[in-house]
């Protein structure tokens, strides 16, 4: 009788030990992509120039560079764009990315120039063309250009200004 029962025991551990529960089970799968586009860019092509500005020693001014390379004055008349105009351009630069996508710009507050020594001047109301937002073309590209106000004191010291730091201008896709 012991040997009875302890086959039957034996017999119970290899039955339910080694039985495995039957449940309804499912599995479903998702597929994992990402699409890749061509990073956006700025390159600079021209740069931003005043040319020449001729100043009064009593009245200061401002001279107003639009994006299309068209100056005036402005101001209280301090300012007088004489008839050899010197090198005159709006900045310029080629935004290149991905195809038909869509970018904000970005435009500096302002920005000081100097002529090297302890004189200065300083650029803002920055604009531009496009303005607020860009769209690159069907290849991929687009040009912008910048204009700015220039603004000159009163009895401005005579000379070359320049700012080695450049004039950032940022876009990012939308």
């Amino acid at each position: 009788m012991k040997n009875f029962f302890k086959s039957i025991a034996i017999a119970a551990v290899a039955t339910f030990g080694f039985a495995t529960a039957s449940h309804a089970q499912a599995t479903a799968t998702a597929s994992a992509s990402a699409n890749i586009i061509t990073p956006i860019s700025i390159v600079k092509t021209v740069d931003m120039n005043f040319g020449n500005v001729a100043v009064s020693a009593t009245i200061a001014g401002t001279a107003i560079l639009d994006p299309a390379g068209t100056r005036t004055t402005g101001g209280a008349g301090g300012v007088t764009l004489p008839a050899t105009t010197g090198t005159v351009s709006a900045a310029s630069f080629t935004v290149s990315g991905q195809a038909s996508y869509t970018y904000a710009i970005t435009l500096p507050t302002s920005c000081t120039i100097s002529d090297g020594a302890s004189h200065n001047m300083t650029v803002d109301n920055f604009t531009s063309v496009p303005s607020a937002t860009g769209t690159l073309s069907a290849s991929g590209t687009e040009t912008l250009n910048v204009g700015a106000t220039l603004n000159v004191a009163a009895a401005q010291a005579s000379g070359l200004y320049t700012n080695a730091t450049g004039v950032p201008v940022t876009v990012n896709y939308n």
